[in-house]
Parts: structure tokens; sequence; C-alpha cells
């Protein structure tokens, strides 16, 4: 079912001052500096994860 897409996301903001749900949604992607980044597949749940932290973070695809 995998469309084979993925997504590189970086975190470019400190989640320090944020809101909580913030705080737990970069630490669920599996981030928690700034500069760090994650290869993600593309799926609608970590779409929504992203939408959330938005202003926290840069994402781009990426070929496998």
């Amino acid at each position: 079912m995998s469309t084979g897409k993925k997504l590189k996301i970086t975190q470019i903001r400190s989640v320090i001052e944020q809101l909580e749900n913030a705080k737990r949604t970069i630490k669920a992607l599996g981030l928690g500096r700034p500069n760090y980044s994650v290869v993600k597949n593309d799926t609608p749940q970590v779409r929504g994860m992203i939408n959330a932290v938005r202003h926290l973070v840069t994402v781009e695809e990426v070929k496998e």
C-alpha cells in the first residue's frame, strides 16, 4: 500500500516556548533539536503531524 514516496523533515526552530502539543509532535516525528533531519514515509498521519508543527520544520520530497 505504500506509495514509495518519502519525506525529509528537518527541524528549523527550537521547541522552547512552544505549546506542549508541538513538543510532543516533534518528539513523535523523531526530532528534538534544530537542524536534525529524519526521513519518513509519506502517509496521511505523517502529513498531519507535519501540518501541526509546520512553523518549526521544513519538508522536502526524497526519491528512493
